[in-house]
């Protein structure tokens, strides 16, 4: 079935986003299939999109600087980075391995990276989000965590108790994957940010 079509009888589709899952079942006679899409659509052209709330930190790798400054990027002890606009295909988010705190059973679990970017761009803080096939609870630990209001609705008991444990676990901390100081980081990028604030940067 196509989906898109669909959509148009009752929304307004504004775009149809790319995620790469990074990971993807192997297959003998085809392209291993690592991409799923995302339809931003909306029910009028009056809408919720907070761009400055959603920009991806990446690193510079072709600095540019005016009067030995620089121009439009940060520069840290790591090197340059630039905070940029996200595009309609996203390569910077992966799916919950099982090393990372937020991983669960669920087959088919969405990073809290991604429901985070979507939320933090459609909505503002106290507004209600619907999500109506649960599933392990990610938009609904997502929302709590950036303070907006939720309801979930899923219908097996395995997949409830997975939501409810989380969002005990979400009242001791807020953190999410991959975002950090209001903005995404690259994949790969974060993790070495912090290192570098343990150590004191040369003058």
């Amino acid at each position: 079935m196509l989906i898109g079509p669909k959509i148009q009888r009752y929304f307004i589709i504004q775009n149809r986003i790319t995620w790469q899952r990074e990971k993807g079942r192997g297959a003998k006679k085809n392209w291993k299939n690592s991409m799923e899409d995302i339809w931003f659509a909306t029910v009028s052209k009056n809408y919720t999109f907070n761009l400055k709330d959603i920009k991806i930190r990446r690193r510079v790798n072709a600095p540019y600087k005016i009067n030995g400054e620089p121009k439009d990027w940060i520069e840290t002890s790591e090197g340059g980075f630039r905070d940029t606009c996200p595009s309609n295909f996203w390569d910077d988010i992966s799916i919950p391995y099982w090393s990372m705190p937020e991983n669960t059973d669920h087959p088919t679990q969405k990073p809290e990276k991604m429901i985070a970017r979507l939320i933090l761009a459609s909505s503002n803080s106290g507004d209600l989000i619907l999500d109506p096939f649960l599933g392990s609870g990610t938009t609904a630990v997502a929302a709590k965590k950036l303070g907006r209001r939720f309801i979930g609705i899923e219908r097996e008991r395995e997949y409830c108790a997975i939501v409810q444990k989380r969002l005990e676990l979400a009242e001791y901390s807020g953190e999410i994957q991959g975002y950090s100081d209001g903005v995404f980081w690259e994949r790969n990028t974060l993790k070495m940010q912090r290192k570098s604030k343990r150590k004191p940067e040369k003058p």
